[in-house]
């Protein structure tokens, strides 16, 4: 038998270490050539180690959420061979593993927030507490009939409470009243309670979760946050989408997204601060001409944000068709690192829901990120059409954005959200170039 020490291997350019986000072989196993030992997380990429040879594993380094450096060991494999690997073969092994590294596409981790799991990968249970007892004065048992109507007897009977449990009012009767009285104090002792407690879980932060905690505390605490939120009619737009799915054969169905995209590269602009990047470090900004929109997507695997390329280029139908597209890949995990960067704006939506009002972390490095909230129906005063005023049910959406106060003023932003809102409302303008 022949000890092989298998280090890390370089597994992209300019990056000098990976954390382990799960381990599959362990201390003992037999493993073959090319077996698939472990993943591992980069800041750009997810990535697959295979075993160069065949062997049983005698060590491993670190456990998962652990970090190491490339060229450390990552596990040692005792071989079938006789003798030590050759210095020759080892390298040749490395350099094999790095070849395939340097072409597996992986996914960049979103920098927007949105709630993500993350699976447990050790678990404490902590027994259950006893039962509290109640704080309500007890009836003492005397042998004597308790004093109750029909009606308090029935509801106790299918409340499950024994009626001498009870403290009665002063007259020594028992009324709904000392039923919710004892229901009240016992609220922790199972009657009316909402569930029994869970054993507590001590669940490890590693991998993408890591990332987005790690990039959502940087963003925070970098940037000085301001949002604004406008309340917008999309009564007409929802009648104009409605006409255009009539009509669209075998073209894409639309959402709200693609005529939101196009009425923000419409007004931006306007406003070129708002489609920038801020380097704090160099004190440089760079303000964009084409709008490569950032989507946030909730997948399985967590937030991504895939990048819709010059979408200002973009129709309506090739917004919807491109949206579909990268939806698919971030939830299947196929998207590439090209396709989960480069970003200049993005545009974080919780579809039905979306709730009244939300302050989304901006995508650092970022100046800005947009936020449309769900559509509700409620009376608005409009015009009657004869210089006078009708109640009409309208739908009605805020629109949220949060942008980096140190590029973007508050009355730029409030114009820029102003901007999209006159061209929602008369969505006719959408489709004039």
């Amino acid at each position: 038998m022949a000890k092989f020490i298998f280090k890390m291997p370089d597994v992209g350019e300019g990056v000098a270490e990976a954390e382990v986000v799960e381990w599959h072989v362990k201390i003992g196993d037999r493993v073959e050539e090319d077996q698939h030992l472990v993943d591992v997380m980069t800041d750009k990429a997810t990535i697959d180690i295979e075993s160069p040879v065949a062997g049983i594993v005698t060590e491993v380094a670190g456990d998962v959420g652990d970090v190491i450096a490339i060229g450390s060991m990552l596990l040692v494999i005792e071989t079938d061979g006789e003798g030590e690997p050759s210095e020759e073969e080892a390298e040749a092994a490395a350099e094999q593993i790095e070849d395939d590294m340097s072409d597996a596409d992986g996914a960049e981790p979103a920098e927007t927030p949105e709630p993500v799991r993350a699976e447990p990968v050790s678990l404490r249970e902590s027994s259950a507490p006893e039962e509290p007892t109640s704080a309500a004065p007890v009836a003492l048992a005397t042998g004597h009939k308790v004093l109750a109507s029909p009606a308090v007897r029935q509801r106790a009977r299918d409340l499950g409470i024994d009626l001498a449990q009870v403290k009665p009012a002063a007259d020594g009767r028992v009324r709904h009243a000392d039923l919710d009285a004892f229901l009240a104090y016992n609220a922790g002792s199972g009657f009316g309670a909402a569930g029994k407690a869970r054993g507590d879980e001590v669940i490890k932060v590693i991998g993408l979760r890591k990332r987005i905690a790690q990039n959502m505390a940087a963003a925070k605490r970098n940037i000085p946050h301001f949002a604004y939120v406008e309340e917008c009619d999309v009564t007409a737009l929802e009648e104009l989408r409605a006409q255009l799915n009539a009509a669209r054969g075998d073209r894409p169905k639309l959402t709200m997204l693609p005529l939101l995209i196009s009425a923000i590269c419409k007004v931006v602009p306007q406003f070129p601060m708002i489609n920038a990047r801020y380097d704090d470090e160099a004190g440089v900004v760079t303000r964009y001409g084409s709008v490569h929109l950032g989507m946030a997507a909730q997948t399985d695997n967590g937030l991504m944000v895939p990048v819709i390329r010059d979408a200002q280029s973009r129709n309506l139908w090739q917004l919807a068709r491109e949206i579909g597209r990268l939806a698919e890949a971030a939830r299947s995990g196929k998207a590439t690192s090209e396709e989960l960067s480069g970003s200049t704006l993005t545009i974080t939506s919780l579809g039905p829901l979306g709730g009244v009002a939300t302050t989304p972390v901006i995508n650092r490095p970022e100046v800005a990120i947009i936020g449309p909230n769900r559509i509700v129906e409620r009376p608005m005063f409009v015009s009657d059409g004869m210089g006078g005023e009708r109640i009409a049910k309208r739908k009605l959406m805020n629109i949220s954005i949060s942008c980096d106060h140190r590029v973007v003023d508050g009355h730029d932003a409030a114009s820029f959200v102003q901007g999209i809102k006159r061209l929602i409302e008369t969505p006719a303008l959408l489709l004039v170039d």
